[in-house]
């Protein structure tokens, strides 16, 4: 897996819009300074326009006179890039700075109003023009009034001015990617917070994250608050159930060290020790049968399978029909062929097998299973019609190693089992009385609410 940093992802994202927005900036910039020198450069030779226009005279016979030409240097200048031309069709006058050349005649100049192109002109420049046709007062023939400019001097100033422009904005830039630094910084220090802390919840896992963190961070801590809630539980239960195995396998290996010792000293009945080895070896397996259910029970609670209790039960009736006191008794299955619930078939085999088992024990005549969905959730219930329990009877029947038959066999772990897988399926078992006059347990899978 390509590993890549958060913080530099964020600040080349940062750096990379900030310059792309200044460079729009400074295109967007330079264009609107282009447009504005235009218009300047064009009041300013309007200007000296107005100015030779006013100092005009045309005599009847077509000669033209200037008698107040403009005064800035650059007109007596030879190609100095500022030119004026005032001519008609008998003469023509013009500014020094043309020398011997002459501006091109123009196809567009009214008599209505001032006029800008840009021409090829003399000594091999571009100029941008201001021109017009001016009527002399006193009659005599319209001339055209006509005012240039060089546009290299144009392309000089907008040079000049994207040149340092960008300049500025490059140590914007720069100023803007550091304000960005620090305020990815700044946003990152509470996953650094984070992590120092989680180096603390990892060296004791009964600590827990503070909820001194910003609204977004907020979700990440409280989702890792419940994981560690959730490990330590299972450490919890890991130790317990190491205890509890410890403790279940105790007994039965002093029994076989004490059976073995005497049938090595030769002071024991072969018949009866092999009861006592027999007795010792069905205790531990039922430590180890137990640990194993609880293993499986475990593993339920991470599971996601659906498995069919109408299936699972007859399974299960067709093994218990052919036992003894199985085969005189009336079976009844109301459960729904489309009816789920959301155990593993394994698992649900596990919890509905000791309940049967314990409905054929005590039932004289009649075994019930019922199924139905309801909206708030799932309920299974198994029924006979044996002499059930008493309330005191209830809770002690759950509790693991109680058997409340103490005529039969087993080691009380049937009840205690289904119990433990029910309740890690996120059900609910409990005892109570059967409409059928003996005992009813229900189990019951709420449905979770919709996010």
């Amino acid at each position: 897996m390509t590993r890549y940093s958060l913080r530099l992802r964020l600040l080349a994202g940062a750096a990379v819009a900030i310059f792309a927005a200044l460079a729009i900036a400074w295109f967007a910039m330079t264009l609107l300074f282009a447009q504005a020198l235009e218009r300047r450069v064009e009041q300013e030779l309007r200007g000296d326009a107005l100015q030779l226009v006013a100092g005009l005279t045309v005599d009847p016979a077509g000669a033209i006179m200037v008698l107040d030409a403009p005064a800035d240097p650059r007109f007596d200048s030879p190609a100095s890039g500022l030119f004026w031309q005032i001519g008609n069709s008998k003469q023509t006058q013009r500014s020094r700075s043309l020398w011997d050349q002459a501006l091109p005649p123009s196809p567009e100049a009214n008599a209505t109003e001032w006029r800008t192109r840009f021409a090829d002109g003399p000594f091999g420049s571009r100029l941008y023009f201001v021109e017009r046709i001016v009527q002399p007062a006193g009659g005599g023939e319209a001339v055209l009034v006509q005012v240039a400019l060089d546009e290299e001097e144009l392309l000089l100033a907008r040079s000049e001015f994207g040149a340092t422009l960008a300049l500025f904005l490059l140590i914007l830039w720069v100023v803007l990617a550091g304000a960005a630094w620090i305020q990815v910084q700044m946003g990152l220090r509470p996953l650094a917070d984070l992590r120092r802390d989680l180096v603390g919840l990892r060296r004791n896992a009964a600590e827990r994250l503070s909820a001194d963190y910003p609204t977004e961070v907020e979700p990440l801590t409280r989702a890792i608050n419940d994981l560690a809630a959730a490990r330590e539980a299972d450490v919890k239960r890991a130790r317990q159930r190491a205890a509890d195995l410890a403790h279940g396998m105790k007994t039965p290996l002093a029994a076989l060290a004490a059976q073995s010792r005497l049938i090595r000293e030769g002071g024991a009945n072969p018949s009866t020790a092999a009861d006592g080895l027999d007795r010792a070896i069905a205790a531990a397996g039922a430590a180890v049968e137990a640990e194993l259910a609880r293993a499986r029970a475990a593993a339920s609670r991470h599971q996601d399978a659906q498995a069919s209790p109408l299936s699972v039960a007859q399974g299960l009736i067709l093994v218990l029909e052919r036992t003894d006191k199985g085969m005189r008794l009336d079976y009844v299955l109301d459960v729904p062929e489309t009816l789920r619930v959301p155990v593993a078939g394994e698992d649900l085999s596990e919890i509905l097998g000791p309940l049967l088992e314990n409905a054929v024990r005590f039932a004289r005549r009649q075994v019930r299973v019922a199924g139905v969905a309801k909206e708030e959730g799932i309920l299974l219930s198994v029924e006979d019609d044996g002499p059930g329990l008493q309330a005191s009877e209830a809770a002690s029947a759950m509790v693991r190693g109680v058997r409340l038959d103490q005529t039969g066999h087993g080691h009380g772990l049937g009840l205690a089992i289904a119990r433990e897988l029910v309740e890690a399926t996120s059900g609910i078992i409990a005892l109570g009385a059967s409409s059928l006059g003996g005992l009813r347990v229900d189990l019951r899978w709420l449905r979770a609410a919709p996010a």
